[in-house]
């Protein structure tokens, strides 16, 4: 989980706190694949322009983000998958009409660690890695190995999202370990030889770890945004109803094309 504030900087681990006299407060709450990253930077440009702006970032999860547009604690939820049926429900029940804004395209990388001799692996190969039905490398063309599985937690919409395109919504093998965010699943599968997990294309690039290609094919910007790649994806901001005032500055900013440049530079796949 990461939250982040934003007016001034001052940086204290992965916390920034600042005060601001008299700014507007614009509060963006869900996915850690947009919000641990992505749109911190966002906000940054978005502030050279509006220095009275500041932002409270809340990456905790997708579902966090819509709870939070259903009680009203934050005016954009990012998300990694589109809004639950049920979800959609209970905003309804508070007088909440979710609105969803595409902002980036997105690939959920398999990745293993550096060592791991595999080269490619199949769809189907993945989701009997992911549900437990294949628990050892060799099984799968790699040297032998107990697989240690690496996935995001219950609220992460890449969690689901995975299990929608890569398991069939099989559930996960119960020996699944569950991390807050992209950057845990790296850094453990970076640690661990035997490693394997999944991660947004803007976290590829972590020490110690490499992409399989599924079935051949690598989640090239072209292969995403043309869903050529197997487990591309959408990626969205929510509002209640149209965006007003800040939010609709800023939901504004990402998709001109200034945001759709740091949308590239950061690692996901602009949209068209």
């Amino acid at each position: 989980m990461k939250r982040i504030f934003l007016g001034s900087i001052a940086a204290l681990g992965v916390v920034f706190c600042c005060t601001a006299a008299q700014a507007e407060r614009l509060v963006i709450k869900g996915s850690d694949t947009l919000g641990a990253k992505l749109v911190p930077q966002l906000a940054e440009q978005f502030k050279a322009d509006h220095p009275d702006a500041t932002f409270d970032i809340a990456a905790e999860g997708s579902t966090t983000g819509f709870a939070a547009l259903i009680d009203s604690t934050a005016q954009i939820g990012m998300a990694s998958r589109p809004a639950k049926n049920e979800e959609i429900a209970a905003a309804k029940a508070k007088g909440v009409t979710l609105k969803e804004t595409t902002v980036a395209h997105d690939g959920i990388a398999v990745i293993v660690n550096a060592a791991n001799s595999v080269k490619n692996l199949t769809k189907k190969q993945v989701e009997q890695i992911f549900t437990g039905e294949v628990s050892d490398w060799s099984a799968v063309g790699g040297a032998g190995g107990t697989i240690s599985i690496y996935t995001r937690n219950t609220s992460s919409g890449t969690y689901s999202e995975f299990k929608e395109l890569a398991m069939k919504k099989r559930d996960y093998a119960p020996s699944a370990q569950k991390m807050a965010g992209n950057e845990q699943i790296a850094a453990e599968v970076g640690k661990n030889r035997n490693g394997v997990g999944y991660v947004g294309l803007a976290y590829i690039k972590a020490k110690g770890i490499k992409v399989v290609p599924i079935d051949g094919e690598m989640p090239s910007n072209e292969g995403v945004q043309q869903k050529k790649y197997s487990y591309a994806r959408p990626t969205f901001f929510y509002t209640n109803g149209e965006p007003a005032g800040l939010a609709k500055q800023f939901v504004d900013f990402t998709l001109s094309p200034d945001g759709q440049k740091i949308v590239a530079n950061v690692g996901f796949v602009p949209i068209k």
